[in-house]
C-alpha cells in the first residue's frame, strides 16, 4: 500500500497536499493522523504542526490476489493468479500444479475458497464486487458436466413421466440447470429444500408443481 507523511499547519492541509502529490481523491486513501496541531505559549513559541499519513486503498482485486498469494504460499503452493473486470464482476484464475486440492468434491473447497476472497476483496469498498475464482478452468468444464446433466434427465423425465430430484446443489449450480432447461417445452425445473441442501426438481410441465 503506497502511502506519504505530510507536516502542514493543519490537518486538513496537510490531507490536501498528499492528495495533491498521491494524485487520488479523498474517497480513495485512507488518513491516520500522526500529531494533531497545537499552539505554544502566547499562540507563537512551541507551536506543532500537524502530522497525518495518507495511504491508497487498495483495489478489490489487489486485495483479493493478495490474500490468495498468501494463503497458497502458507500451503506450499507455487501459482499464478490472473484477473479479469468486467462490470461488477471479478474473475481470477488461479493456475499452477498439483491444484486439484483447492477444487476438492465437487468444487466444496473452491467454493469456500471463493466466498473468504469475497470477503477480504469487499471489506475497504463501499461498491461490491463479485469474486469468481477458477482453477485449471474446473467451472467451465463443471458447467459443460451440468449442462450435459440436465439435458440427460430431462430426457428421462420425458421417456419415464417420473419428476427426477438432483443432488443439493449451490445456487450457481442450481442456475445451471434451470438455465440449460428454460427452453425446453416439456420440462419444468424448480428449487426445494433449505441450504445448503437446496435442489433442483426436473418434472413433466403438466406434472409440474
Amino acid at each position: 500500500m503506497k502511502s506519504i507523511e505530510i507536516t502542514a499547519k493543519t490537518v486538513e492541509d496537510a490531507i490536501d497536499t498528499a492528495l495533491k502529490e498521491l494524485k487520488v481523491q479523498r474517497e480513495d486513501v485512507e488518513v491516520e493522523v500522526l500529531e494533531e496541531p497545537s499552539k505554544g505559549l502566547f499562540g507563537i513559541l512551541g507551536s506543532r504542526m500537524a502530522k497525518v499519513k495518507v495511504s491508497i486503498k487498495e483495489t478489490p482485486g489487489q486485495l483479493a490476489a493478495e490474500f490468495l498469494n498468501n494463503v497458497l504460499q502458507k500451503m506450499g503452493m507455487k501459482v499464478t493468479i490472473d484477473s479479469k473486470q468486467h462490470n461488477d464482476y471479478l474473475y481470477l484464475t488461479i493456475s499452477g500444479s498439483n491444484l486439484g486440492i483447492l477444487i476438492g468434491r465437487r468444487g466444496e473447497t473452491l467454493d469456500s475458497l471463493q466466498y473468504l476472497t469475497n470477503l477480504v476483496a469487499n471489506r475497504q469498498s463501499k461498491n461490491r464486487v463479485h469474486v469468481v475464482l477458477d482453477i485449471e478452468n474446473y467451472r467451465r468444464r463443471r458447467e459443460q458436466t451440468l449442462v450435459k446433466l440436465a439435458q440427460r434427465l430431462s430426457d428421462r423425465v420425458k421417456r419415464t413421466g417420473n419428476s427426477i430430484t438432483l443432488e443439493p446443489m449451490n445456487p450457481h449450480e442450481r442456475r445451471i440447470i434451470h438455465t440449460a432447461l428454460q427452453n425446453d417445452t416439456a420440462v419444468h425445473t424448480f428449487s426445494q429444500g433449505e441450504e445448503p441442501f437446496r435442489k433442483v426438481t426436473i418434472a413433466l410441465k403438466n406434472k409440474a408443481k
